[in-house]
């Protein structure tokens, strides 16, 4: 019997998870990637002596990569070293700054000395996110979600109640934090990734549980290390890869994908898989026909935030960095609202700020700091300019100067900016999004686009806007659940 083929379009987390369970298989896999290297929003910055992760920065749920590897036989540490990062981040206020401290008696302390008797009510409701964790991740997430039926053993009706699912998360927050500061810590990872806390689920106080439980650790070398080892998985499986070849259509026959054609090569292949945006393969490389949802079906779509990134570089040290901070001197609401209520340019927006060189001092020039400077922003902005981008800059770095006491502009010696035309330029992502759909009820699992498309029998999705959802971790599952999908299907 000849050796089945695939096409996966992308090699971002989720196309490198679906080629290598492809290629496990047996499959003959090649992927093309419009890009000159494979990462997706995960790729490398090199520039001026300066290492940057320019997309995620966090390193949660260690136990998803380690399952990952694990089903090739291999172990994280074949591949790269993680350090755990103590303090996990610092928060910055108006009236001065907490740490995260890694150890979890440590942390009660802090949410004590915050709000006397919460750390006993840390231990419940992180008690309850282990469950939904627990279900969660190694139950939920790895279903396709094309039906129903799939929900209906018993163990998750059962524990639907449990689970959280019709309770806001910032309801359940409230229930247990009485204090300002502590409920900010708690939505931050909801706020920054997915949606409203009042929009999103409870079910997604897990991603507390993974933080404070879990822990926030870093791979040497930064995040690439995690997209480089993937790849190179996939190269020791025979995977092919065709960098700088982008796909231009996938036309069909009837309810088959017949031919898919880059600017130099045509291919035909028993399955595609498609790494690259859901909307931009639908919309633009497939006939009206063939897709499976319509312009009025995307644009009722709540996209999580894009964002307005700085990559910096510093010819002095800092005196007191940590790797990660959060910078929450400025309300909540309104930044909130600026996203996901009334998108527009923020007035005074949150930031996220990455100094990986406080970790790894590989990533600079020696007596060089590297900085990574985040400000989420909703998705479809326009007015997207340089001068915009650089009247933020002064912003947030303005701001940071006041927090920490120390000088930041005079001593920028590299930067380069990046937001929402330059992810829907490099990735043709809808609306300029950064990490996808919005993580509210009504899209989660069945109701978000499906894994596998409706109109052809041979056409697959895999990534942030189908199964399981925007982030990481979820990229490496939902390439695992395409392809058991595809291996299930064709046959």
């Amino acid at each position: 019997m000849a050796q089945q083929s695939v096409i996966v379009i992308g090699s971002g987390f989720a196309g490198l998870s679906a080629a290598s369970f492809m290629a496990k298989a047996g499959w003959k896999v090649t992927v093309l990637e419009k890009n000159e290297g494979p990462g997706g929003r995960a790729r490398q910055l090199k520039e001026n002596g300066f290492t940057f992760d320019m997309g995620p920065s966090f390193y949660w749920m260690p136990d998803v990569f380690d399952r990952y590897f694990a089903q090739f036989g291999k172990k994280v540490s074949d591949y790269y070293r993680l350090k755990r990062l103590d303090p996990s981040y610092r928060v910055y206020w108006n009236d001065g700054f907490t740490d995260l401290p890694a150890d979890y008696e440590a942390l009660q302390q802090v949410f004590e000395s915050i709000e006397p008797g919460s750390a006993v009510r840390l231990d419940r409701y992180l008690k309850e996110g282990a469950y939904k964790y627990n279900v969660g991740i190694n139950k939920l997430v790895y279903k396709p979600g094309l039906s129903f039926t799939e929900f209906l053993d018993w163990p998750t009706i059962s524990g639907a109640f449990k689970l959280d699912v019709f309770t806001s998360i910032k309801k359940h927050i409230a229930r247990y934090f009485k204090n300002q500061k502590l409920r900010q810590l708690m939505e931050f990872p909801v706020l920054f990734l997915g949606a409203l806390p009042e929009d999103t689920p409870a079910l997604y106080s897990l991603m507390n549980y993974a933080d404070i439980k879990g822990g926030t650790w870093y791979p040497e070398g930064g995040m690439y290390a995690v997209v480089d080892a993937m790849y190179r998985l996939a190269v020791e499986l025979g995977v092919e890869f065709r960098f700088s070849e982008e796909v231009k259509s996938i036309n069909t026959t009837g309810k088959k994908v017949k031919e898919i054609n880059t600017a130099s090569n045509k291919y035909s292949s028993d399955a595609v898989i498609s790494g690259a945006d859901y909307h931009f393969t639908e919309t633009s490389l497939l006939s009206e026909k063939a897709r499976s949802y319509s312009a009025a079906y995307w644009d009722k779509k709540v996209m999580a935030p894009s964002c307005l990134m700085y990559y910096v570089g510093l010819n002095k040290k800092l005196k007191n960095p940590v790797h990660h901070s959060l910078f929450f001197d400025v309300p909540f609401e309104q930044h909130g609202q600026e996203i996901y209520k009334t998108p527009r340019w923020p007035a005074d927006p949150l930031f996220y700020v990455s100094v990986a060189s406080a970790t790894d001092p590989g990533v600079a020039p020696a007596g060089s700091e590297n900085i990574v400077f985040l400000v989420p922003v909703a998705a479809g902005l326009e007015g997207d300019s340089e001068e915009l981008r650089q009247k933020y800059f002064r912003m947030i770095a303005g701001r940071m100067e006041k927090l920490t006491g120390e000088s930041i502009l005079d001593s920028v010696v590299s930067l380069k900016t990046y937001s929402v035309s330059d992810f829907t330029a490099d990735y043709h992502s809808f609306r300029g999004n950064a990490y996808g759909l919005a993580n509210t009820l009504r899209q989660t699992a069945i109701f978000r686009p499906a894994c596998r498309s409706k109109k052809i029998d041979n056409l697959f999705y895999t990534g942030q806007l189908t199964v399981p959802g925007p982030g990481v971790p979820p990229s490496l599952i939902s390439g695992e659940v395409v392809a058991k999908q595809v291996i299930k299907t064709i046959k």
